[in-house]
């Protein structure tokens, strides 16, 4: 913010902001989503979300590490400090996730989520958002370790009747992550 905003009575406080940028951002989503629904029907809009969703990773964690001023992680134990992160950053109390890192691949454990809370708001099936996030974690963790190839697997989903999310990545056959030292 320059001068001219930080003094105005109309600019809330940066933390505000923050949160109101990141609430308007998942209600921008949403709204996009249910409007591709009615103009294409839901299974291609489903479809057409899962397809951005994963896009937009990349995008996310360009502009995450560039606000950080700093490059990709240098091994998956990073990676995931640095997701948590930012994923605190975006969605704020919106979503809880704990990663757990071992044997060259992890586990995230999701108790809360404000997108599949929007979706059950909106009268959709619990589980839409759940299709578009198994894209979501392989391509955050392509874009912030270069060279790297993932797969996903959801073992569970709050979505789908689950307490928590449990959402397992492995590299893909033949790629190992590269680890702290190497």
């Amino acid at each position: 913010m320059d001068e001219r905003t930080q003094k105005s009575p109309y600019v809330p406080e940066p933390e505000r902001a923050l949160a109101m940028l990141g609430r308007l951002l998942l209600a921008w989503d949403g709204q996009w989503f249910l409007k591709t629904a009615e103009a294409c029907g839901l299974e291609r809009a489903v479809e057409l979300n899962a397809r951005v969703r994963r896009s937009f990773a990349r995008i996310e964690v360009r502009e995450f590490l560039a606000a950080l001023g700093r490059g990709p992680a240098s091994d998956l134990e990073e990676a995931a400090r640095l997701l948590t992160a930012y994923s605190r950053l975006f969605l704020g109390d919106g979503m809880d996730g704990e990663w757990k890192v071992e044997n060259g691949g992890a586990e995230v454990v999701v108790t809360r989520c404000r997108p599949q809370d929007g979706a059950a708001k909106a009268g959709l099936k619990p589980d839409t958002p759940c299709i578009a996030c198994e894209g979501l974690w392989g391509a955050w963790l392509e874009a912030i370790l270069p060279g790297s190839a993932w797969e996903t697997r959801i073992e569970a989903a709050r979505g789908r009747g689950a307490p928590a999310c449990r959402i397992v990545v492995r590299p893909k056959a033949g790629d190992q992550p590269k680890r702290e030292g190497s």
